[in-house]
């Protein structure tokens, strides 16, 4: 699915799916998930019917790192991107961890590899290294701890240093920098959805959509979080529309983040000003059911990088 479709729209109809159409597959998901002890995390990207018809828990990718430590299954289904399926396995590796497509990654974590993390320490050295849980095992190893949007700039702060390496999101680093008084050295990657947002089309959304509260993911530009009335990870997102109940919500971050909330705050109004992420797109109620009618793909990270990138994690979930 191209990622800038929908990219302008000025539908305010956020889209549901059709329970009976999926019927099927989700009770032969529920009855598997019983057979093998499996569970679903699903991120707050995911499809409505993953969303509501088949996960066991929900969440941002901070919320679904401290969830997955915590689970009693034998078998986890990440209902997300590759990345995401190997921070739950770095949190349980007793734990037998499937993705139900090896194609659904992360434009973020491919835009670094641990030889790029080698040289900006060589480049400035002494600085920690803080890597966005958007990233592989393998980053992660070469990192000193991790973040999410959500936690970023306490994570940064926890430091205690005038000076970090943040990657790989750009716009992250430069949205947290405004928020603290450490300095950051940000790497060149972006979120290939979020960095295509503009404030042009949020002075639209409010022109056609009189009153609109505009929410804006942490990695969009920083000319777009200026833009909005509120700046959060999804998990922040999900907060403030329970919390204010806004009359009307533009969410600028994935599409599927709408239908997802909409649920449970039926007084708003979500007007749709979003892109769909081709990678979280892949992850369908047919791809979780074969993977566990499979028990594929299961995702295994090396011996070499396992304790590195698990302590990265660890100390990222330490940080309050």
């Amino acid at each position: 699915m191209n990622p800038t479709a929908d990219h302008e729209c000025d539908v305010c109809i956020v889209p549901c799916f059709d329970r009976e159409a999926v019927a099927d597959d989700i009770a032969a998901i529920q009855a598997l998930k019983a057979k093998h002890k499996a569970i679903v995390l699903a991120h707050n990207y995911q499809r409505p019917e993953i969303f509501h018809g088949v996960a066991d828990i929900v969440g941002d990718s901070l919320a679904l790192a401290r969830e997955a430590e915590k689970v009693d299954a034998d078998v986890i289904v990440m209902a997300g991107v590759h990345f995401m399926a190997e921070t739950a396995k770095l949190m349980n590796p007793g734990k037998t961890v499937l993705i139900p497509d090896l194609e659904a990654g992360c434009s973020l974590a491919e835009s670094i590899t641990a030889a790029d993390v080698a040289a900006l320490r060589a480049r400035y050295p002494g600085r920690p290294v803080v890597a966005y849980v958007n990233t592989s095992a393998e980053v992660k190893a070469a990192a000193d701890i991790c973040c999410t949007s959500g936690n970023a700039r306490q994570v940064v702060e926890s430091l205690g240093v005038p000076e970090v390496i943040m990657l790989p999101d750009q716009y992250l680093a430069a949205n947290v920098a405004a928020e603290t008084d450490v300095k950051i050295i940000p790497w060149a990657g972006a979120c290939e959805v979020h960095e295509l947002f503009t404030p042009a089309e949020i002075v639209k959304l409010r022109l056609n959509f009189p009153g609109v509260v505009v929410l804006a993911h942490p990695e969009c530009p920083p000319d777009v979080v200026a833009e909005a009335d509120f700046s959060g990870s999804t998990a922040r997102m999900v907060e403030y529309v329970s919390q204010h109940k806004p009359a009307r919500v533009a969410l600028v971050t994935e599409c599927s983040m709408s239908a997802n909330i909409a649920e449970a705050s039926p007084e708003t109004e979500f007007v749709r000003a979003c892109s769909f992420c081709p990678h979280m797109q892949r992850i369908t109620l047919k791809g979780i059911r074969r993977a566990l009618e499979t028990m594929s793909h299961e995702v295994m990270i090396p011996d070499e990088l396992f304790a590195p990138a698990r302590r990265a994690v660890e100390r990222m979930l330490a940080v309050k």
